[in-house]
């Protein structure tokens, strides 16, 4: 059985990691020492500046805070206009005020998903990919990247018109490669190759 002593130290060293992070934005309009408020208010903008796009529960299961605590806190930073959100579907995805795009957001939102971020990153790798080639390398059905592709599509991210085609290729390049850390192996290893799918032409 785990101590309850040990599971508050966790959460602390959770947040005293993001914190560090936090500690930049512009959180000085909260005021002083708030009994350890303040310690996961910049934990969750550290959060939300290191894994832009994801949605509250990620959010509030990452930094082991209770729903009404995280709630509170991304309340507070909301109104002070630290970060930002947007709703995706079933989700609201959370961002650090004023940094991205509408389309870098909604990117950010898909690339927060395994299949659609997988199919993404196939297709970066080969534009020529079909769809029977994308569901072999994710191995997941034909339907599912059909009913993906065509959500990518509606939201601006994927060209059917010819095949598939990654809309503003450079931009999720660029996404992909700097929160590379926050998406998991496959966008690692994307970035690790990056150099190789960025064409200059001056």
């Amino acid at each position: 059985m785990v101590e309850r002593s040990e599971v508050d130290e966790n959460k602390r060293a959770t947040l005293r990691r993001f914190a560090v992070l936090g500690a930049a934005t512009p959180l000085a309009k909260f005021g002083g020492d708030d009994g350890g408020e303040s310690e996961a208010r910049d934990a969750i903008a550290g959060y939300v500046a290191t894994t832009p796009g994801a949605h509250f529960s990620k959010i509030r299961d990452d930094l082991k805070l209770g729903t009404g605590e995280a709630q509170h806190h991304l309340r507070q930073l909301l109104e002070a206009k630290v970060v930002e959100s947007r709703r995706d579907g079933d989700y609201r995805r959370f961002y650090p005020a004023e940094q991205f795009s509408p389309f870098e957001q909604v990117a950010l939102g898909y690339l927060r998903r395994d299949t659609p971020r997988g199919m993404l990153i196939e297709l970066l790798r080969d534009p020529d990919a079909t769809g029977s080639d994308l569901a072999e390398a994710l191995d997941v059905s034909r339907p599912t990247v059909s009913k993906y592709a065509a959500g990518l599509e509606e939201a601006g991210l994927l060209d059917r018109e010819d095949g598939y085609a990654v809309r503003e290729p450079e931009t999720v390049i660029t996404l992909l490669v700097r929160y590379a850390d926050s998406f998991g192996e496959s966008a690692a290893t994307f970035a690790a190759q990056a150099d190789g799918f960025i064409s200059f032409d001056p």
